[in-house]
């Protein structure tokens, strides 16, 4: 599809916004908008399988997860979203880079209920953040298995009780492989499946 592919074309180098400057957010919003408008699955949660599973930002306008970031001899690397509909469950991961052996792990746990075709509530419950050997993290999925069981981890792993951690989410488009998404807080979400 056309509006995909200049989609895909206009985040190139972006860097999941960091590298984005004023006049490219213009144009990545406006083909998000575009691609929006052909959504071949309106009802994403009637799609589990197209939903389900492991999925890579591309781009986002969060400034929480672009801010990772800006932490003093830290970078932000690759950022996933890990989608577990039998469990109702959403683990965000953001691996953060920098300094040898200073390689880490800030990763967020929500759970969210379906409240319409396409909006969930979510209500985040668990953080973790540590140094990716101490934790013996390889990858989102392992990492998603482990905390699916319970396994606490030698690193900053603690219950969120505030309940102003929730919000909610709109997925405005759903392929195989693409996933758009648009948060309360106005914030826009592009993630392709892995």
């Amino acid at each position: 599809m056309i509006y995909k592919t200049k989609l895909i074309e206009t985040l190139t180098g972006k860097n999941p916004g960091l590298l984005a400057t004023e006049s490219d957010q213009k144009a990545i919003l406006a083909a998000i908008v575009q691609l929006e408008d052909y959504n071949p699955n309106p009802r994403p949660f009637e799609a589990k399988e197209l939903l389900n599973g492991n999925w890579r930002l591309l781009y986002t306008t969060s400034q929480e997860l672009l801010g990772i970031d800006n932490f003093p001899f830290l970078k932000l690397g690759e950022i996933y979203q890990c989608i577990q509909l039998q469990y109702r469950a959403i683990y965000n991961i953001a691996e953060v880079y920098g300094l040898p052996l200073l390689e880490g792990i800030v990763s967020v746990v929500a759970q969210f209920e379906t409240i319409s075709e396409k909006r969930v509530n979510v209500r985040f419950n668990r953080s973790i953040l540590g140094l990716q050997h101490l934790i013996g993290y390889q990858s989102p999925n392992r990492l998603t298995t482990e905390i699916e069981s319970g396994k606490k981890f030698p690193a900053v792993d603690f219950n969120i009780q505030n309940r102003e951690q929730k919000g909610w989410l709109d997925i405005t488009y759903l392929d195989e492989d693409l996933r758009i998404g648009r948060g309360h807080q106005g914030n826009v979400f592009v993630l392709t499946k892995v």
